[in-house]
Parts: C-alpha cells; sequence; structure tokens
C-alpha cells in the first residue's frame, strides 16, 4: 500500500523528532481528510496502542483545531452519528479490521464515511477481506498506511511499548519460540516506522552475539540484538520499495544494543533532577500529585501536574544536577521577590524566607503573575521533598559507594563495612548496591560469597532473586574476558574491578556527578566510526555479517590500540559546589543553549536503540550528545525504565504470569 506524504521529512527536512511525529499526525493523516470530506466535523477512532501514540505527541486542542469533535474507543460500544465522517488509526489486526466493518457495513452504518489509517504495514489478506465487502467499499474515503507505531515520550526519545521484553527475551525460560519471534518481530515493526516516518535510512550496526565461534553454544537471549538487527533490515527493505520518495541510500546512523552492554545504569542513582523525581517520588508516568491551597484558602486539595515540555522551569532543570536544581530554583525565587512588591510584603511579614506555602497564597493575590508563581511553588515543592528524601535515607553516602564501586575506588571490604555500619540504609537501596557489585563482581556470586552478602544485607527472597537474574543479561562465559561477562572490555588493569574509566576533558563539577552511563561511550564512537570491529558489526556491509567483521564503508575503523588514559580517580569532596558559569552536561542549559532547536546546522541523525529498556541517564546523554557532536541523537527502547520499574522486571523473569503490580520493591 501506498502512503500519502503531503510532508516529507527526506533530505532537508530539519524539524525535531517529535515535531515531524505530531505533524505526521495532525497534518498528513487528520488535515488530508479535509480534501475529500464534506463533513464539517469528524469522529476519530483508535485502538489502545494508537491512542497511546498520539497522545504522546498531541494535545486534544491539536486534534480539535484539526476538525475532531468526538474521539472513540474502538472498542466501546458507540453512537451511530451517520450524518458524520469518521477518521480510523488502527492496527492492522484482523480483531481491528473485523470491528471497523462491523461498524460501516450492511444498510446502517455507524458514520457517513470512513477515513482508514493503519499504523503499521497491512497484510494483503486483510486488504483483501476489506475489499470483499461491497457495502463498506463506497464509504471508504481513505486507506492509507502511517507506518507510525511508536511512543514519542521525549523530543529526542521513543519506545516501543515492550514492558516485558526483559521476561519475553533474556529469562531463562526465554525458549517459548512464539513469544520470544512476536516481541521481536513487533519491536523491528515498530523501529522501523520511525525511520518512515522521518524519511531515513539508516546503517545499521548491532552488537554481536558475544559467543560466535563453534566451540561455545550460542544463547538465544546473546542473539537478541543479531535478530533484532536482521527483522529491522527485513522491514527497511520493504520500506524502500513501498514509500514514494524513501531514500535508497544511508542517510543516518542505527545502533541495536540490549541491556548487557551496562547493567549498572538502571540501577544506580542518577542525581539529575528528572531522575531523582521519577526516582524517588510516587509519580504515574509524568504526573505528579501537587498540594495546593482550596479556593476558599482554608486547606489545601490535591491538583494533577505533568512534568513535560510545555513546562518551561522543568525544561531548563529537567537534566539539571539536583543541587544545581535547587540553587536555581532558589535564584528564581529570589529575582522574583526583589521584583515584586507584593512579594517583598510577604516576605517582610514573615521575616525572611518565603515557604513555598506563602507562595501558593500570593497565586490567589497576585492573579496576574499565576501561572509563573504556580510553576515556581510547583518545582520548589517538588526540590523541597527531594531534599528531604535524600538527606532522611542518607543517599550521598549511598551514592558515593555507588560511584566508588563503579569506578574501582572501593570493593568487597568498604561494601562490607559500610553493610555492617549503615543501619538506617533502606532495603531497597542495599539491594541496589549489591546490584551494582554483582555487575562488577559476578564471579563472587557464583559461590557462597554472594549468599552471605546478602544475608548481611538483609535482603529478601524477591531480592535474591533480582540479584541472580542479573546473570541472563550477560553473555556465556567463554573464558576470554578478564572482566567478566557483565562488562565492555573498556579496561582490565584497575587496581580495584571497576566498570567505568573517569572520562578525561570533562570536570565532575557536581559531587556524585562522575557516573557515566556506558552509551555515552558507545555513541561517541559510532559518531567518529570507532566502535570495536569485533563487538559491533554493520548489517548494510556487502560482505556476509556473521561471519566477516564488516564496517560500512561509509565509515571509519578503530585503531588497534586506544590511547592510554590515566585511571586515576577524582574523588568528589562532600560538598555540592561546583565553579560558577561551568558546564558539565548536567544542566538542561548545556545542551540547548549550543543548538538552540537550529537542527540546519545539524549533521546526519543517529538512532539508538536499546532492548530491555533504556534510563533516564541514557535520555540525558543524547540531548547532551546532540549538542557535543552537532548530529541530532534520538534514544530508542523497549521502556524507559526508573530503578524500581527495573528490578522488579528483574524479579519477573523467575515469575510466570505475574502482572508488574503483583511485585513490590
Amino acid at each position: 500500500m501506498s502512503m500519502d506524504s503531503d510532508t516529507s521529512s527526506q533530505g532537508g527536512d530539519h524539524r525535531s523528532f517529535r515535531q515531524i511525529t505530531r505533524d505526521r499526525l495532525l497534518f498528513e493523516m487528520l488535515r488530508s481528510t479535509r480534501k475529500h470530506s464534506k463533513s464539517t466535523w469528524k469522529v476519530l477512532i483508535m485502538d489502545k496502542l494508537t491512542v497511546k501514540i498520539i497522545s504522546c505527541s498531541c494535545k486534544m486542542a491539536d486534534i480539535t483545531e484539526e476538525g475532531v469533535s468526538l474521539v472513540e474507543d474502538l472498542y466501546k460500544r458507540r453512537q451511530p452519528l451517520p450524518s458524520l465522517d469518521a477518521i480510523y488509526f488502527i492496527q492492522p489486526t484482523k480483531e481491528n479490521i473485523g470491528m471497523f466493518l462491523n461498524d460501516m457495513s450492511g444498510r446502517n452504518p455507524l458514520y457517513k464515511k470512513a477515513y482508514v489509517f493503519f499504523s503499521s504495514p497491512i497484510q494483503k489478506e486483510l486488504v483483501t477481506q476489506i475489499k470483499k465487502d461491497s457495502s463498506v467499499l463506497p464509504r471508504i474515503g481513505a486507506l492509507s498506511e502511517m507506518n507510525l507505531e511508536y511512543f514519542a515520550i521525549d523530543s529526542q526519545g521513543f519506545t516501543t511499548d515492550h514492558e516485558r521484553a526483559l521476561e519475553e527475551l533474556f529469562s531463562e525460560n526465554a525458549l517459548d519460540s512464539h513469544k520470544y519471534n512476536a516481541c521481536l518481530n513487533t519491536m523491528a515493526t515498530r523501529i522501523s516506522t520511525v525511520f518512515a516516518s522521518m524519511r531515513e535510512f539508516p546503517r545499521v550496526h548491532y552488537r554481536v552475539a558475544k559467543t560466535i565461534d563453534a566451540s561455545v553454544t550460542t544463547t538465544l537471549r546473546d542473539l537478541v540484538p543479531t535478530k533484532l538487527a536482521a527483522a529491522v533490515w527485513n522491514c527497511l527493505s520493504k520500506l524502500k520499495t513501498s514509500i514514494p520518495d524513501y531514500p535508497q541510500t544511508e542517510t543516518c546512523e542505527l545502533l541495536i544494543v540490549d541491556r548487557s552492554v551496562d547493567q549498572i545504569a538502571p540501577i544506580i542513582h542518577e542525581w539529575t533532577y528528572d531522575a531523582m523525581c521519577h526516582d524517588l517520588l510516587c509519580m504515574d508516568g509524568n504526573k505528579y500529585v501537587h498540594e495546593v491551597p482550596s479556593k476558599n484558602g482554608s486547606s489545601t486539595e490535591k491538583k494533577d501536574v505533568l512534568l513535560e515540555d510545555h513546562d518551561p522551569i522543568w525544561v531548563e532543570l529537567r537534566h539539571a544536577h539536583i543541587a544545581d536544581a535547587s540553587e536555581r530554583l532558589h535564584d528564581k525565587m529570589s529575582n522574583f521577590v526583589s521584583k515584586n512588591k507584593a512579594a517583598q510584603l510577604q516576605q517582610a511579614r514573615t521575616g525572611g524566607e518565603i515557604s513555598n506555602r506563602d507562595l501558593q497564597k500570593m497565586v490567589q493575590a497576585l492573579p496576574q503573575y499565576s501561572d509563573q508563581i504556580e510553576k515556581l511553588s510547583l518545582h520548589v515543592e517538588i526540590a523541597g521533598k527531594l531534599n528531604s528524601i535524600i538527606r532522611e535515607q542518607g543517599l550521598r553516602d549511598v551514592g558515593q559507594l555507588e560511584q566508588d564501586l563503579v569506578f574501582g575506588d572501593a570493593g568487597t571490604k568498604e561494601l562490607i563495612n559500610f553493610l555492617r555500619t549503615q543501619l538506617g540504609v533502606s532495603r531497597e537501596n542495599k539491594l541496589r548496591l549489591l546490584m551494582i557489585y554483582a555487575a562488577i563482581n559476578p564471579e563472587k556470586f557464583e559461590s557462597d560469597k554472594g549468599e552471605k552478602l546478602m544475608q548481611l544485607a538483609g535482603l529478601s527472597t524477591d531480592d535474591m532473586i533480582a540479584v541472580s537474574n542479573m546473570r541472563c543479561l550477560c553473555g556465556p562465559d567463554t573464558k576470554k574476558s578478564s572482566g567478566g561477562g557483565f562488562t565492555l572490555k573498556f579496561d582490565v588493569h584497575k587496581k580495584k574491578h571497576g566498570l567505568r574509566k573517569e572520562r578525561t576533558g570533562e570536570e565532575s563539577t557536581w559531587a556524585l556527578s562522575r557516573f557515566y552511563p556506558v552509551l555515552e561511550d558507545l555513541i561517541e564512537k559510532l559518531s567518529k566510526g570507532e566502535l570495536p570491529k569485533d563487538e559491533y558489526y554493520c548489517m548494510n556491509d556487502p560482505s556476509p555479517s556473521f561471519h566477516g567483521l564488516p564496517m560500512s564503508s561509509s565509515v571509519r575503523t578503530s585503531p588497534a590500540h586506544q590511547p592510554a588514559h590515566s585511571m586515576r580517580s577524582r574523588r568528589t569532596g562532600g560538598t555540592w559546589a561546583r565553579p560558577r558559569g561551568s558546564d558539565d552536561g548536567y544542566s538542561s542549559d548545556s545542551v540547548l543553549k549550543h543548538s538552540s532547536s537550529d537542527f540546519k546546522k545539524l549533521g546526519q541523525r543517529i538512532f539508538v536503540f536499546v532492548i530491555g529498556g533504556a534510563t533516564r541517564s541514557e535520555l540525558r546523554a543524547v540531548h547532551k550528545l546532540t549538542s557535543k557532536l552537532k548530529r541530532e541523537v534520538i534514544l530508542g527502547s523497549s521502556s524507559l525504565d526508573d530503578p524500581p520499574q527495573f528490578i522488579t522486571k528483574l524479579k519477573m523473569m523467575s515469575v510466570d504470569e505475574l502482572t508488574l503490580d503483583d511485585l513490590q520493591i
């Protein structure tokens, strides 16, 4: 089937990823129906998946502006509206086609005319089924493949909605070929629709199986990136022949990896404002419950707020270190007070600092500033809560040990001492410490040492399962890697067994900001054409990927030996302090001020897909690298996981027929 293309993003299109997604939904889909429809207002009908797709990119006001007066669920009983036309945005499944035909067939169809848009390619037999119904055919105004089946969760990020990918692809029970293959094939289809939307044709790089010689059995989970790369390549090959004006030569890079490249990132405490909010506060997605004064002022009421791109303070602070965010909020408050007489009077009345409660009362007293004060009040409250939790849970000590373990500045002795002396640390934080230790020292958990450590930490049976299941994320032991199966071969000559080396040229300006995700290193190597040839292959190379060591001809090969870097650690001090005016990539400003959304000056895009769940540190890294590399970097994943979610998913890998709600951290 052909795809209507009023807006093409090929070549000279320099809109951001989410903007292109939004424009396609609003203009290419909704607005395109105006040409042939006599109905001013229309009904938009979606299934459970497509309603999520559109809600990630568009607001209800956007949809209404395009002539939609009513949004309906395909599977709910609907009132007949025979005078209105309907727009169907649905997955091309047998069940959905059946529901559509029921709506539009016979003497009394629900709607006057139907404009049907499929989120991904439709099978020929389903098209034949539609054409067979002679009563439906004259009522179809459009039948088109939108090829848009992903969730744009960020201006530079998307997910394929595979929340159970870890369980279905990496668990010991992942031998169920139906679930395994179905998950990979759907994931590949959805990834390919990203490139259909962006009008990009990528060079497909992927992490090769760690056991490629015949003497070692290659497990299904070790082949996941290879199989997904092949499935994506197959989908892209079809796009080249089915979409008008689709690029026939490579226009960008795609790197496919799985969670085994970095088991630390989903578990370690990330100290940015965004990550802390989702890790420490009981948020439902991006929804935060904010307490505000009631209209009569005598009590408080709860109000749901979304921490998203429409909030300028959130956009400014989300990638900032929590200490930096708190400092900036204090500066904003001081600046507001200095310029507002009513605020100064309130300050004089209270005899000093204006509390969050006072700030909320100002919203009622100063209606002209209500939006500005409300947002400021919201973030002052959130930052205050986060800092309280950090103090109460002793997270700075936990965070220091986490990073010392990762960088090789601490080992078994320091961990045991911490578990024995820090009795106030929560079980969850002890679990996270042990999971980091297990990722760095997997061999310790093959003996009774690991069990003794878990007993010392007072872990539950469920917790021990989570630690044990981390082994499913590492490749089989080929006895070739001195760093253990959990680690990429960065450096094996550390004084202690650490997984990271210090990044040269990037001073840690805030305490506990040393940590960086492995993905950041991989993206930079990909950009320079320096991915290790024995660990990453490229599907586009004409030579057989499974036997040679191919790289795209347009990508430089890596040198045999990287220059040695100093392994001396920069121990951060006990204060949050940083030099004024420094730029460490922890501030949203540092990412955005250089590019200023000016995508015209950026080079070819880089896409990275993480199978098994991406992290907020990785999402922050792609924003940072867009500025640094002058290339828009887009992060995709099966899901976006915060540490509590990721740990729950690890536990589920050993449990059959459970939902995410059945297990608690």
